[in-house]
């Protein structure tokens, strides 16, 4: 009898997506029915998915939440045009809005949610023997499925695995939620849900949940200590005889330029000659000079601390007095989204910046550039620099994360160590000195665009856990 699983988010790819997790998300499920596992998928109907995707959704059913004195109707829609089942959770009150997270009320948001996607499960008619949560706004689905749905003979064998996609995020709410939650003041205790006087969602996950995993190794490792913890690495220590570490993986057929729509030019390791098409259309498009023999890095990324930007930021004089070329997609900051649009007034023939999201372009970068820079401060896996290297572009990063667990050094990409502005030119130094070397480049191209993180290798891990959580 296969496996049962439910993969609950706040983000699924492509209906809903603001980052890593929806890529995750959507992907993820489909490496997991490839594989034999009976797998569905929840998040909640935002009023932002577009309507494309709700031409073939169908309504199930609704009931009644209660939390607390509240009370609000959880509306079920499955989309039937989705590889794998796919269910939503709709309700206009805490969905109907502008954006994803963010909200005032987003601790009753959530709860909500984590409430509504386990009962939901008893009008699918479908027992999971695991519900895999992701990140901190399904933390209280965990306590939910430990301490309150166990009680209930339909749901008392369900096993929960906790993915954190990124601990700086954690879900920190007043010490009323937990009223809100129908929870007693027993769990506003350092051992349970209380931090620093806070409710703390992540920590409800990482403590109430069977399993815990990361999306990389070597972050699984990092975040327990001090450094990468956010004020959980001593929670995480506590907890880390079921931590694993998992690396995320890309959908090769999606990011494929021997067969992609949508670059100029295909290219494959074996003929690479189309990359050139496509770094000179990427030029021409963007206003910079055209031409294929000038180093061109793409940066795609939020423009945020996190990511590195001010590392980028302060190493570009340096970077902009050599010969290269600087391709920017994304925002942030609006500090940083400003200093971007001055360089590229300042250098219109070396710096385009252009200050949004478009998939077709990212794409275009992706495909076009040479290099591509990721020095973050912390990466818990990273997706861009295998998007990067999928299209034999040379990832420049950091050696944290799941950059360390996807890039050799001197192989298919190049690794800095200390975080500052000198390691960061150290490195990309070290790329232009290689890049001049025509048969040593070509060699470093091939390997990159020939490394493999697929999802098969990834589900296969993951169902790993599911089988040791039940015993399978």
């Amino acid at each position: 009898m296969a496996l049962k699983v439910l993969i609950a988010a706040t983000e699924v790819s492509p209906y809903a997506k603001s980052g890593g997790l929806g890529d995750v998300t959507g992907s993820l499920p489909k490496a997991l029915k490839k594989a034999g596992i009976d797998v569905r998928v929840v998040f909640p109907k935002y009023r932002t998915i577009k309507e494309d995707y709700l031409l073939s959704c169908e309504y199930l059913t609704g009931f009644d939440v209660t939390l607390d004195w509240r009370m609000q109707k959880a509306d079920v829609y499955q989309i039937t045009s989705a590889d794998v089942p796919t269910y939503m959770i709709g309700n206009d009150f805490y969905f109907g809005r502008g954006g994803y997270y963010g909200y005032g009320d987003d601790n009753e948001r959530f709860a909500f949610f984590s409430k509504a996607a386990i009962e939901f499960l008893d009008y699918i008619d479908f027992v999971p023997d695991v519900i895999h949560c992701n990140d901190w706004q399904t933390g209280p689905m965990c306590v939910y499925v430990k301490d309150v749905y166990s009680k209930v003979k339909y749901f008392q064998n369900i096993k929960t695995l906790y993915t954190v996609h990124n601990l700086q995020y954690q879900g920190m709410f007043t010490r009323d939620t937990l009223t809100m939650m129908e929870l007693n003041d027993g769990y506003f205790v350092g051992d349970k849900l209380e931090f620093y006087n806070m409710v703390n969602y992540m920590k409800a996950g990482l403590l109430y949940s069977d399993a815990v995993n990361t999306v990389s190794e070597t972050y699984a490792k990092e975040i327990q200590t001090g450094e990468y913890g956010y004020g959980l690495d001593g929670v995480l220590r506590s907890v880390n005889f079921k931590l694993y570490g998992i690396v995320n993986g890309i959908d090769y057929d999606m990011n494929n330029p021997a067969t992609s729509k949508k670059i100029p030019a295909n290219f494959s390791a074996s003929d690479m000659s189309g990359k050139r098409e496509c770094k000179m259309q990427l030029q021409g498009q963007l206003g910079l000079r055209v031409d294929p023999d000038v180093p061109v890095f793409g940066l795609i990324s939020r423009l945020v601390d996190q990511k590195g930007i001010n590392l980028v930021l302060q190493a570009a004089q340096e970077l902009l007095s050599k010969d290269v070329q600087l391709v920017v997609l994304g925002t942030g900051d609006y500090h940083y989204e400003n200093i971007f649009k001055d360089l590229a007034f300042r250098y219109h023939d070396k710096v385009s910046a252009n200050i949004l999201f478009n998939d077709a372009l990212a794409q275009q970068i992706y495909a076009g550039s040479d290099m591509f820079i990721m020095p973050s401060l912390f990466e818990p896996c990273g997706l861009g620099q295998l998007f990067a290297m999928s299209y034999g572009t040379v990832p420049v990063a950091r050696a944290t994360g799941g950059l360390v667990d996807t890039i050799t050094d001197g192989t298919n990409g190049f690794l800095f160590k200390d975080y500052d502005c000198g390691g960061l030119m150290w490195a990309i130094n070290r790329a232009l000195d290689t890049y001049t070397n025509k048969d040593e480049w070509n060699k470093m191209v091939h390997n990159a665009i020939t490394t493999r993180f697929s999802w098969d290798d990834s589900a296969k891990k993951y169902i790993e856990i599911y089988e040791k959580i039940t015993q399978r």
